[in-house]
């Protein structure tokens, strides 16, 4: 069965399309109208080796943070509505990621519950043309949709480039991770009964 979901949200500040199929293979189309963005995108897509097509406008005139922010909410209920009922899956997942002088941790559990601690620190107040601070405002918004906690931990780094590099990458192997089938676990991964 196909994993996928196409989600679309449109309000006065943005237009968001997402098309999220998490068994593929790294194919992507990043184009949000913030150019780090969509490099960060395409590094979260190949690494997670999911097909992932992200179409945004927002008012970039403003600044970038409705952009940033209402992609990560997309693509957060993209994944949400990929796994449905997380029968069969891992639901937790972490990754331990070096980039460099940097080391990121990133874990998720595919609780049904939001949460995010990102403790990561970006020195640079701007990154291309994106400011550092929206880095978290697109995890939390990613993290309350998604419905899953999610817990960044920057180990060390210097540079901020690979700093926020690696917190997408290391954050796309640990939803690849817990998005994986678990055939001793067939049913939903949880003593609940649901998740």
């Amino acid at each position: 069965m196909e994993r996928h979901a196409e989600i679309s949200r449109r309000t006065a500040e943005t237009a968001i399309e997402v098309g999220w199929r998490l068994d593929g293979s790294g194919v992507v189309e990043a184009s949000t109208g913030i150019g780090f963005l969509d490099h960060m995108l395409t590094l979260f897509a190949k690494h997670g080796a999911f097909d992932l097509r992200v179409r945004a406008a927002g008012d970039l005139h403003v600044d970038a943070h409705h952009t940033a922010e209402d992609v990560g909410l997309v693509l957060g209920q993209a994944l949400r509505e990929a796994v449905g009922d997380k029968t069969g899956l891992r639901r937790y997942g972490h990754f331990t990621l070096p980039m460099d002088e940097t080391l990121v941790t990133s874990a998720v559990d595919l609780s049904g519950r939001s949460y995010l601690v990102l403790k990561a620190p970006i020195p640079a107040a701007r990154l291309g043309d994106l400011d550092a601070e929206l880095v978290e405002d697109f995890w939390q918004a990613f993290a309350a949709q998604a419905q899953c906690n999610l817990h960044i931990v920057l180990h060390h780094g210097r540079n901020s480039h690979h700093i926020v590099e690696a917190i997408f990458k290391a954050t796309a192997r640990a939803v690849r991770m817990a998005v994986e089938r678990d055939e001793r676990m067939p049913g939903i991964p949880s003593t609940k009964g649901v998740l």
